[in-house]
């Protein structure tokens, strides 16, 4: 009997596939590859595969698809999926899922802990400290930091994450707002926030938004230079979505001329990716003019490790998600096996 192929392009672990071929059993066959490029796969890779689980590397556009001949299915390893061409994929008859649960908590823990990098001034205290043990003990290093109890916190997006960032957010003793046109009405008093029917309406009363929304046409440069001068002067920008959602240009504008006062950003777009000596420029130019505006740019990585803007120029757009610290534990995360079938032209909704 000839094994079930399956292909994984852009596997995001070190090891062979330790927890997937132990889920999958010994009826599959796999072939575990580590590229960003189509053309960088061994010749033949895509026509003999009989299904795909793909991370967020390497894009699956209509190109990919019809050299996928023999495929029955894609599945993403993860939630965000704008970098496969559902509307191909249906007209091959391959049905697509991703992974809802993915990263859930971690994306949410990630959202509170950028919040708090800033708003706490762990991030300025760190690196004041490090700099002066003795100078660098004065609470007036870190001009952002503010009570964070009692302030408003503004949640774009009440999908799986929002939701968990709500929760967090509620703990703290902050007044959250949220908006999502996509969700059902009343799903706000379930959660105890209030709704609000526009992004301006949010950004104009938020101390801290938060975005948790896919990349998708109508949220793509959503946090644009108009909607960042909505936002109060002294409020900080969260964002552990796509890059995309933002126009780092603008952001970067924003920040120099003082019209935020910081911004925590987990994921950045490769076309905005500046060189190091600019970033660097940048940030310090901000920084001399207006000492009161931070930025903390940080993207978790699979174990853990960080890093910033200032330190590292920030790398590819990442879901977030430090999951895979579960590989090196006997217990297999059953977020593996679970999976939501996506349709092609399905209605969007903020997550």
């Amino acid at each position: 009997m000839t094994a079930f192929r399956l292909l994984t392009p852009d596997a995001q672990y070190a090891d062979d596939g330790v927890i997937e071929r132990r889920t999958a059993g010994e009826g599959v066959s796999w072939s575990i590859h580590r590229v960003r490029r189509p053309q960088d796969l061994p010749s033949g890779a895509l026509a003999a595969c009989d299904a795909m689980v793909v991370w967020h590397q390497l894009a699956v556009d209509r190109v990919v698809i019809d050299q996928m001949q023999h495929c029955r299915i894609i599945v993403r390893a993860g939630v965000g999926f704008d970098h496969i061409d559902l509307q191909a994929a249906a007209d091959a008859g391959i049905p697509v899922c991703n992974t809802p649960d993915y990263g859930t908590s971690e994306v949410a823990d990630h959202a509170i802990g950028l919040m708090l990098a800033l708003r706490r001034g762990i991030v300025s205290y760190h690196q004041a400290l490090t700099a002066d043990p003795v100078a660098g003990f004065d609470h007036g290093r870190a001009p952002l930091v503010r009570r964070v109890r009692g302030t408003t916190f503004g949640i774009v997006g009440l999908g799986r994450i929002g939701i968990a960032t709500t929760i967090r957010a509620k703990a703290f003793g902050m007044r959250v707002v949220a908006y999502d046109p996509y969700v059902s009405h009343a799903t706000e008093i379930a959660l105890g926030v209030e709704r609000v029917d526009s992004l301006p309406a949010l950004l104009q009363q938020s101390d801290v938004v938060s975005l948790h929304c896919p990349l998708t046409e109508e949220t793509r440069m959503m946090m644009n230079a108009e909607m960042l001068r909505l936002m109060k002067r002294d409020a900080i920008l969260i964002n552990t979505a796509r890059g995309a959602v933002i126009d780092i240009p603008a952001l970067l504008e924003a920040l120099q001329l003082g019209t935020i006062a910081g911004a925590g950003i987990e994921a950045v777009i490769k076309v905005f990716r500046l060189p190091r000596r600019n970033i660097d420029a940048r940030l310090k130019g901000y920084g001399d003019r207006h000492a009161d505006r931070t930025a903390c740019c940080a993207r978790p990585g699979r174990h853990g490790r960080s890093t910033r803007t200032g330190t590292q120029p920030p790398g590819p757009t990442s879901t977030g998600n430090a999951r895979m610290t579960d590989r090196h534990q006997a217990k297999i995360p059953d977020n593996r096996l679970r999976y939501r079938h996506l349709l092609p032209h399905a209605s969007p909704t903020l997550c």
